[in-house]
């Protein structure tokens, strides 16, 4: 890693479940991240229930969640918030900055296969309510939280890790549901949104991924929602953007749609080689990524 940061600086870095095996090498791994050019920002998938790094190794003794679904069954905000800020509290023991959770999606489709019981709930309603007072208690904690997946990946059969997926949903069908959750946490002031590698087709017009389409993130999430803050995209290397993507495309696309931060990459060197490229050919332009910079280095602060 620190070869290849040497030319390669990144921004951040994100630990899965196999980079960590107990708290005596985390702890000595974590600073030898921080001594990495640049300081990274350390980020970490820990929702609660079944996406959780630290909570489901057994050498952590931390507390665990069953799911998002049962705190959100339990209809009380305040069991949310209580997740956030007790998940917040260790993360930021152990050293992280930001916790991709919680997951803002609706989980409508009973024949969805990733996001089921990782979302509070199949009515917007309960969901939106549950999941600000989520960011809530990781903001009380230390740690910067970020809703995913937009724009809701609650409607798919299929799973994005392995392929393509697509809501066939219109944008008025979101604004009367996925939405209800997103915009809840842009009101709250959440200061990051992770986009879904899936197709909306009765939005885009198109099977391009969300987090390719400039009509998904710029002329609806900032456009009509008003969101400012960064988009980051959900991990580059999983199965719909690889089957379809070099990295080198991926990564440049996915900033020509509105991307700030390009999450995981499968060939770092090759996405990042391609984005310097692509600026050095004002195929994008030096002030897009600017813009990029100016809202990372707002939460760095």
């Amino acid at each position: 890693m620190r070869d290849v940061n040497a030319n390669y600086p990144i921004g951040g870095l994100i630990l899965y479940a196999w980079n960590i095996d107990d708290e005596a090498q985390l702890a000595k791994l974590i600073p030898q991240i921080r001594a990495l050019n640049g300081n990274p920002l350390l980020c970490i998938d820990e929702e609660g229930g079944r996406v959780s790094r630290l909570a489901n190794n057994p050498k952590f003794n931390v507390k665990k969640y069953e799911s998002m679904a049962a705190i959100g069954a339990t209809g009380d905000p305040n069991n949310a918030y209580e997740c956030g800020n007790t998940i917040g509290t260790y993360l930021k023991h152990y050293g992280f900055d930001i916790d991709f959770a919680p997951v803002a999606d609706v989980n409508t489709n009973p024949d969805n296969i990733i996001i089921g019981p990782r979302a509070f709930s199949d009515d917007p309603q309960v969901a939106a309510p549950m999941v600000t007072n989520y960011l809530q208690g990781l903001k009380d904690a230390g740690i910067i939280g970020c809703i995913k997946h937009f724009p809701g990946h609650g409607d798919t059969k299929t799973d994005t890790h392995f392929g393509y997926a697509s809501t066939q949903k219109t944008w008025e069908e979101m604004m009367d549901c996925e939405m209800v959750t997103f915009k809840a946490g842009i009101k709250w002031g959440c200061q990051l949104i992770m986009t879904a590698h899936i197709g909306a087709p009765n939005v885009t017009g198109s099977d391009i991924p969300s987090t390719m389409s400039s009509v998904i993130l710029q002329d609806k999430l900032r456009g009509e929602l008003g969101y400012q803050n960064i988009i980051i995209t959900d991990g580059m290397e999983m199965g719909a953007i690889t089957q379809q993507y070099s990295s080198a495309e991926a990564a440049v696309k996915s900033i020509q749609a509105g991307v700030d931060i390009v999450l995981g990459p499968k060939n770092l060197v090759e996405a990042f080689d391609a984005v310097i490229d692509a600026v050095n050919k004002g195929t994008i332009s030096e002030e897009r990524i600017n813009q990029s910079v100016r809202r990372i280095l707002k939460i760095r602060q």
